[in-house]
């Protein structure tokens, strides 16, 4: 399925949503990552400040800062730095997201496991951003483990990747965990 397809047809499907259903679903998927031994063996952790049509990472990232560090990313130019987490140092930035502040740049090659928001995903890993790809530049330099969180209608049949798309190792919705690495071990 083309992206722009799939970003319309995921669009309208979050505008239907109640307030409890966002919550209920971000609960369900972000008690899936704190089970999975990725996020139990990760202490640096990139996660994203969440935008009002994504899974709410705020409660998330409030229940955890205290026992793992957290960062989140930056918009520089069209690259993304990353920043310590610091509910006192936000301030909105690029794309009317709220990024931290300061100039504690943290080496992308620090970071363990990178919570990737996105649009749509697929079996395989595949992902759809936003279209700017911001998240594809930065994930292209790390060997981190790559999560793609979303709701459970966000994961599709199939997603036509480009040379430049990333995938994700693990994707995790508010009803399931799909781990790629391993399947893409015992489908090659």
């Amino acid at each position: 399925m083309k992206k722009e397809e799939i970003r319309s047809r995921i669009k309208a499907h979050k505008a239907l949503l109640s307030e409890q259903e966002r919550r209920q679903a971000a609960e369900a998927a972000f008690s899936m990552l704190e089970k999975s031994v990725a996020f139990m063996m990760a202490d640096k952790i990139l996660m994203y400040h969440s935008l009002p049509d994504e899974l709410s990472t705020i409660d998330f990232i409030d229940k955890w800062h205290t026992r793992k560090h957290f960062f989140l990313p930056r918009v520089n130019g069209v690259n993304l730095d990353v920043l310590p987490y610091d509910r006192t140092r936000l301030q909105y930035g690029a794309f009317h997201i709220e990024e931290p502040t300061g100039d504690d740049i943290e080496n992308i090659d620090n970071i363990e496991l990178i919570i990737v928001p996105g649009i749509a995903y697929d079996n395989r890993g595949n992902r759809v951003g936003r279209g700017k790809g911001y998240y594809d530049r930065l994930l292209s330099r790390t060997k981190a483990t790559k999560i793609g969180i979303g709701y459970d209608f966000q994961l599709v049949d199939e997603i036509d990747s480009e040379p430049h798309d990333i995938t994700m190792d693990i994707v995790i919705t508010d009803s399931r965990i799909i781990n790629i690495k391993s399947r893409n071990k015992h489908n090659g």
